[in-house]
């Protein structure tokens, strides 16, 4: 079955580690420029466009030729923001892409994607792949555990498994990026914030607390979510080896 999959990039000026993240230049362009030209690569997705609650993302936007639209500055997460959007375009799926991940690619998106025409009953997915033990022991990169049937049990700053007897537990880390069905992204907007979200900062959680399964797919495609001044420089020199 065909389905209609809007691809949505929130972005905000407000970052509090690296502030006005999205509009700082990696190779010459905005960050945002990155994500966008990635993401409409890929095939999966009908449309792309920019929700941000900046004027000024908007006008930088229009000068590159991207969509973009103004949003509610009240949204307490890019998932109420691609929700917003939701309201005036209709879709039987919406993908929530980072606007700190300019090194997004076509195959991330079709993962993503993929869950909703292979398992009909798929409310929400996301990707995970394999940690570093750098990327265990580090609070910042999100580890994720899922059960059998690659639903996701529980989302983590903590290394989870714990590797107890040191057995060699394989730990996966969260690629957080996102594709909803409209009803489950409804339910996340319409929710409280949830225990457990609130304890460990992930908003994926209140899904898991309110019994919304969410569908985790591996990737073996590295990329980075760009928080911090080293990562900035390390997508930059990426880009940098590409064009070499």
């Amino acid at each position: 079955m065909s389905l209609t999959v809007i691809g949505v990039i929130p972005a905000r000026l407000g970052s509090t580690r690296l502030p006005r993240k999205v509009l700082r230049e990696i190779a010459g362009r905005p960050m945002i420029c990155h994500v966008y030209e990635r993401a409409r690569k890929a095939a999966d997705l009908s449309e792309v466009l920019v929700a941000t609650d900046a004027l000024e993302v908007v006008e930088t936007c229009r000068r590159f030729g991207i969509p973009a639209v103004m949003t509610s500055p009240d949204h307490p997460s890019g998932t109420d923001r691609v929700w917003e959007v939701a309201q005036t375009r209709a879709a039987d799926v919406y993908v929530n892409i980072q606007g700190d991940y300019p090194l997004i690619t076509v195959g991330h998106l079709h993962r993503l994607v993929e869950p909703f025409h292979a398992r009909p009953d798929t409310q929400v997915s996301t990707l995970r792949i394999r940690a570093t033990p750098a990327e265990v022991a580090n609070p910042n990169a999100v580890k994720v555990v899922c059960d059998a049937a690659g639903r996701a049990l529980y989302f983590s700053r903590h290394p989870v498994p714990y590797d107890r007897d040191g057995a060699g537990a394989l730990h996966y880390k969260h690629v957080g990026l996102y594709a909803y069905r409209r009803a489950a992204l409804e339910a996340f907007h319409r929710l409280p914030r949830s225990p457990l979200e609130l304890a460990e900062s992930l908003e994926q959680l209140r899904l898991l607390e309110n019994g919304i399964p969410i569908v985790v797919v591996e990737t073996d495609e590295p990329t980075i979510a760009v928080e911090t001044e080293e990562e900035l420089r390390a997508v930059e020199a990426y880009l940098a080896a590409r064009r070499s």
